[in-house]
């Protein structure tokens, strides 16, 4: 990283796909500054193609429509950002692209992570160097290819002296351990399901994209025989490191459709969200680290009913949102990757081995030039 002010766009569209965040931040030396945030809505069309790919129930021509149609999507949230910056193109060193992850097995001798939005059209239609495929770089190390975001928790957030943990509730939700003293290396991994199978439940019962506050989940009551079930899942007691998503944990890999539907709808609501939330309130006390504070960011901090009966499982941990530090919990992932474009770019590693399980620390991503 040098000294001299440069600006980087991150865009990240996560498991639920119904939105590509995109953040603008500066950075100077060790200071990273957000400078403007925006979102762009994908069409329910395409989101039903997204969740479609992910189910492998599309042909190789749908994958390279759809990895073109993203890359129109992400190029045009990285636009609409700039306007709003008022900012031009050039001042902008480069964008960190995430793309759309459509598969991720980080297990077995063929383990491979597919992340899909065309980076040579985001570079093309920008004219932003673009850096993306961050992810199997540190899987051809022999790692998981995630959870990325704990080196960039560490920059943020690590303060020494406070046993803090950061966790990302996005559909798969992630959970970075910060220990007080340095000489401690920072940890993370996947917990399992954040907001995706209370989001595919509730678009299945009532054709919303996700549960508005959680007030569908609140209005019905956990099914102890489901969640009972669940929890079994071997996911849940393999130690870290690991990571999963939707190829795991989705309604047609978890359960009997037909079966779910004998239950009261909100009822399978709440057993859902009372699975996310006891499985991450399990890690969280697994932890090798007796955490102090527990900072809440992702899409899933909106969710009023899961932040709830977070607090209830974890009634000695301090709960807060990133947002009380300066960071909009909702547009950190896409901070994260503009921060990862700027390592890629100055040669830092930022693929821990400590994380992921690689065999070395990696630098992340490849490269697509501007214009």
């Amino acid at each position: 990283m040098t000294g001299k002010a440069e600006h980087f766009i991150g865009l990240m569209s996560g498991t639920s796909a119904d939105s590509i965040d995109a953040a603008l931040i500066r950075i100077e030396s060790a200071r990273i500054t957000l400078l403007e945030t925006y979102t762009a809505g994908l069409a329910t069309g395409l989101r039903a193609q997204i969740l479609n790919a992910n189910a492998d129930q599309l042909p190789l021509s749908h994958y390279a429509a759809l990895d073109h149609a993203l890359g129109e999507c992400f190029a045009s949230a990285a636009h609409g950002l700039l306007r709003l910056a008022k900012m031009d193109a050039a001042q902008v060193r480069a964008i960190g692209c995430h793309g759309q992850t459509v598969w991720h097995t980080p297990d077995g001798p063929r383990a491979n992570s597919l992340q899909i939005g065309d980076p040579n059209v985001v570079a093309e239609r920008t004219g932003i160097c673009t850096v993306a495929d961050f992810r199997r770089r540190d899987m051809a190390a022999g790692g998981q290819g995630a959870p990325l975001v704990p080196a960039f928790h560490e920059v943020m957030f690590r303060q020494p002296g406070l046993e803090r943990g950061v966790l990302n509730i996005g559909g798969i939700a992630n959970l970075t351990i910060l220990p007080a003293y340095e000489n401690i290396p920072v940890t993370g991994f996947d917990t399992g399901p954040g907001n995706a199978l209370c989001d595919e439940w509730v678009s299945v019962k009532l054709g919303h994209a996700f549960d508005q506050h959680g007030n569908y989940a609140a209005s019905g009551t956990p099914v102890p025989e489901l969640l009972a079930g669940w929890l079994k899942d071997n996911y849940f007691s393999l130690p870290p490191p690991k990571s999963t998503g939707r190829d795991h944990f989705r309604l047609a890999q978890i359960a009997d459709l037909a079966k779910l539907e004998q239950y009261p709808g909100a009822d399978v609501q709440a057993t859902l969200l009372e699975l996310s939330a006891q499985s991450i309130a399990h890690a969280v006390r697994g932890a090798d680290r007796k955490l102090a504070e527990l900072l809440l960011c992702g899409g899933g901090v909106n969710n009023d009913c899961l932040v709830r009966k977070l607090a209830q499982l974890l009634p000695e941990v301090s709960l807060r949102t990133t947002d009380a530090l300066g960071a909009p919990g909702e547009y950190l992932e896409a901070m994260a990757f503009a921060w990862l474009a700027c390592c890629r770019l100055s040669g830092r590693a930022a693929g821990l081995q400590r994380v992921t399980g690689a065999r070395h620390d990696s630098v992340l991503g490849a490269v697509y030039p501007g214009g």
